[in-house]
C-alpha cells in the first residue's frame, strides 16, 4: 500500500511537471527548433549520467531496432518542435488542449498496429473532441496566428500518438528510461545541424532555462513518471495524465496571465472529457 501511495505522488508530480513544460515556450524567446535542441542536450546527459549509476544495459538487440528506436527520436522531434510552435504562435492552453487530444489518434491507430477492433462509440468520441477542438480556436482562419497554433498542437498531438503506439511495442522489450535516452539521443543528433545553420544567441537567463528544462522537466520528469508504473495500472497512469493540460493552464493563468475566453473553456471541457472518457472505457475494458 505504502509503494502505491509513493508511485501515485510520483505520477502526480510527474504530470504537474509535464503540464508546466508547455509554459517554456512562452519563457523562452529562442525559435522552437533550439529550445527542443537545449532540451535534448541537456536531458541526454541527465539520463545517461543515471543510466551510467545504474549500471542499466544500453545495448540494442537488433539493427532493426536501432532503426526504428531512430525512427521513434525523429518522431519525438517532430512532437516536441510542434509543441513549442504551437504554444508560442496561440496560448498555452490552445497549445496543451489540441495536444490532449492525442489518445484519439492512438484509438484510430491501435487496430492496423495491434489487430485492436474500432468501435462506433470511438468515432463518435473522434468527433466530439474535433467539436471541442473547434471552439478552442478563437477565429477559424489560416491566416490567425492562433488557428496556426492550433494546428501546430494537433500535429504534435498526432506525432506524439505515433509515438505512444511504438513506444507500446518496445517497453517489452527494453526499459523505458533507456528507450527515453536513445529517443532524445537522436533527436539532438537530427537538431545539432540546425546550431550552426541557425547560429542562435543565449543569454544567461536561456541556458538556465534550458538546463532546467532538460534536467528537471525531462530527465527527472520521464524517471518519476517510469517509475510509477511499478505500482499503477497503465491505465490508471493514463487517466492520472489527462489533468496535465490542466495543470498547465492554471499556472499560465498566474504565470502568464493568459486567461482563457468562455468558448476555450467550453472546447476545452468537450476535449478533456471526451479524452477522460475515452481512457475511463478503456480501463474498465481491459480489467474485464
Amino acid at each position: 500500500m505504502e509503494n502505491k501511495k509513493s508511485s501515485l505522488i510520483q505520477l502526480h508530480i510527474a504530470v504537474l511537471l509535464f503540464g508546466i513544460s508547455g509554459l517554456f515556450g512562452k519563457f523562452l524567446t529562442q525559435p522552437s527548433i533550439i529550445i527542443v535542441l537545449g532540451r535534448v542536450f541537456f536531458s541526454s546527459i541527465f539520463l545517461f549520467v543515471g543510466l551510467t549509476i545504474t549500471k542499466e544495459n544500453l545495448k540494442l538487440k537488433s539493427r532493426k531496432d536501432m532503426l526504428i528506436i531512430a525512427f521513434m527520436g525523429i518522431v519525438l522531434t517532430i512532437h516536441w518542435s510542434t509543441f513549442f510552435q504551437g504554444i508560442k504562435l496561440s496560448t498555452v492552453a490552445i497549445g496543451l488542449l489540441t495536444f490532449s487530444t492525442f489518445p484519439i489518434f492512438v484509438t484510430f491507430m491501435e487496430p492496423f498496429f495491434f489487430g485492436e477492433k474500432l468501435k462506433k462509440e470511438d468515432i463518435i468520441l473522434a468527433f466530439i473532441t474535433f467539436a471541442g477542438v473547434m471552439f478552442v480556436i478563437p477565429d477559424f482562419h489560416m491566416g490567425n496566428e492562433m488557428t496556426v497554433g492550433a494546428m501546430y498542437g494537433i500535429l504534435s498531438s498526432l506525432s506524439y500518438a505515433v509515438l505512444s503506439i511504438l513506444n507500446r511495442k518496445y517497453v517489452k522489450e527494453y526499459k523505458g528510461v533507456v528507450i527515453a535516452f536513445y529517443e532524445q539521443l537522436v533527436s539532438l543528433i537530427v537538431l545539432l545541424p540546425f546550431f550552426f545553420i541557425m547560429e542562435p544567441v543565449f543569454t544567461r537567463k536561456d541556458i538556465f532555462l534550458l538546463i532546467l528544462l532538460g534536467t528537471v522537466f525531462t530527465g527527472i520528469t520521464h524517471t518519476l513518471f517510469i517509475n510509477s508504473l511499478k505500482d499503477i495500472k497503465t491505465q490508471t497512469a493514463g487517466i492520472i495524465s489527462s489533468l496535465e493540460p490542466l495543470y498547465g493552464i492554471i499556472l499560465s493563468i498566474f504565470l502568464l496571465n493568459e486567461v482563457p475566453s468562455v468558448k476555450e473553456i467550453a472546447g476545452g471541457l468537450l476535449i478533456l472529457g471526451t479524452v477522460f472518457y475515452s481512457k475511463i472505457g478503456r480501463a474498465s475494458g481491459r480489467e474485464r
